[in-house]
């Protein structure tokens, strides 16, 4: 890599990380894993960026992040399923004053790894089903299903939050 690709890179990394590390955050739920998540797809992606820099190094890198938070979460369903507690629904803050942002990363945290990656793919990165299917190596019948499910166990835990009707 010469200096002029050096730069441009470090140009990007410091230009994208940000929006990056959220979408990181919203496919993991934990922050520690984020970083993990971000810097091992970064890793991946550095050694191709002479070729991508002239094309589309985000969505390749967010395509990366996308395959690599699948791989985690199937290798921990191999090892073990564990239920997480506390199934009923998210009580609202009882001032009032609840932050629907905040309930719905609590709510995106307990869904299953594949319906919280479908949501964030869908609806934060606006991804039509076919890219997603894509992405995600399954057919657009599965990016439906996994869709439906998870918006509907998130009605669940969110009663009092209006959510929006499932597009296509």
């Amino acid at each position: 890599m010469d200096e002029d690709d050096r730069a441009r890179l470090a140009e990007f990394v410091a230009g994208r990380t940000p929006a990056l590390m959220r979408v990181a955050y919203l496919l993991t739920g934990d922050r520690h894993a984020a970083e993990d998540l971000f810097q091992s797809a970064l890793a991946k992606t550095i050694p191709k960026w002479r070729t991508l820099r002239h094309t589309d190094p985000e969505g390749y890198l967010r395509t990366v992040m996308y395959r690599e938070q699948v791989s985690w979460w199937r290798r921990l369903r191999r090892r073990r399923e564990t239920a997480l507690t506390g199934d009923g629904p998210i009580q609202p803050d009882p001032s009032g004053g609840t932050d629907v942002r905040l309930a719905m990363r609590a709510a995106l945290r307990r869904l299953p790894p594949a319906q919280r990656t479908v949501l964030v793919l869908r609806y934060y990165e606006d991804l039509p089903e076919a890219r997603v299917a894509e992405v995600l190596g399954c057919t657009i019948g599965t990016v439906r299903s996994r869709t439906h499910r998870a918006v509907t166990r998130l009605r669940q835990l969110l009663p009092d939050v209006e959510l929006l009707e499932v597009r296509r």
